[in-house]
């Protein structure tokens, strides 16, 4: 019997079972469906990997709850941080490290609680990216595409819901609403458009109501997992679609069921997202 220690993880409720390995190549798909798997699992949205890197103070695997690697994983890499800082696997007085990732480096800066652990982290989470080959759809419309239509039907029905497309390394479809989002009917649309052929790599799915210039309302449901409490990277591509379409500001404050995460950008450059990352408990994982 193999012995795993593994930290159990959220940020804004988004929740990750992470561990420190060297082997970049073992069976994770499997080992993710299992230890994230609620009922005979530690149970998890994702499984996250620290591993060593040669471009970065450390590399970062995510795979989701199916056993899908995704490319990023905004609160995931806050509590990577976390893991990292607090456990002693990086030292940096300052709170700043970098992180290797599918779509490039990160750079990341902690700030610290009083008791010396980390509380908050912000991350630079790269240029939003508005090309629709991006977001693995082929459309002949140049980029940013804010507007697309996709039509979803199942037994009850069809809807037609439109999109902005946005990749922050991974896939996004944004949906501008007029209700709450606590309202939309989420549990039906989402694993519709996460498998809608349109999408040559399936997408992330975010719901959007703009309160004001500095606020939005939103749901997501993520690709390979389900509807999650929080999404990093959603928060970041639903500020860089308002934001191109002249509805938000340079700063805004996503609300969303777990929590609230601070997106700022400028309409150009990197965008940077901020937000809690807690852990909830240490443990092994017994792996026969």
């Amino acid at each position: 019997m193999r012995r795993l220690p593994f930290w159990k993880m959220h940020g804004t409720g988004n929740d990750f079972v992470l561990m420190a390995s060297d082997e970049p190549d073992a069976r994770w798909p499997e080992l993710a469906i299992a230890i994230c798997d609620r009922h005979f699992g530690v149970g998890a949205d994702g499984l996250i990997l620290v591993l060593p890197s040669k471009t970065a103070d450390r590399r970062m695997r995510i795979f989701n709850a199916d056993g899908s690697e995704a490319e990023m994983c905004g609160n995931g890499i806050r509590c990577f941080v976390k893991y990292c800082l607090d456990g002693g696997v990086v030292r940096s007085p300052d709170g700043t490290m970098t992180v290797e990732t599918i779509p490039g480096v990160l750079t990341a800066r902690a700030t610290f609680a009083a008791d010396g652990t980390v509380d908050r982290v912000r991350v630079g989470m790269g240029v939003p990216d508005f090309e629709p080959a991006h977001v693995g759809v082929r459309i002949e419309q140049p980029a940013p595409v804010t507007d697309m239509p996709v039509t979803v039907r199942d037994d009850r029905g069809e809807e037609s819901v439109t999109v902005a497309l946005v990749s922050m390394g991974n896939p996004h479809a944004v949906s501008f609403i007029d209700g709450a989002p606590a309202d939309y009917p989420l549990e039906r649309v989402g694993p519709l458009m996460e498998h809608h052929p349109a999408f040559a790599h399936r997408t992330n799915f975010e719901v959007v109501r703009v309160r004001d210039r500095a606020h939005v309302d939103m749901r997501v449901w993520e690709r390979g997992v389900g509807e999650t409490l929080a999404c990093g990277s959603g928060a970041c591509a639903v500020v860089a679609a308002a934001r191109t379409l002249a509805r938000v500001d340079d700063a805004v404050a996503v609300a969303l069921p777990g929590g609230v995460l601070e997106i700022e950008w400028d309409g150009a450059g990197e965008i940077s997202l901020t937000g809690p990352a807690t852990r909830v408990f240490v443990s092994e994982w017994e792996q026969p």
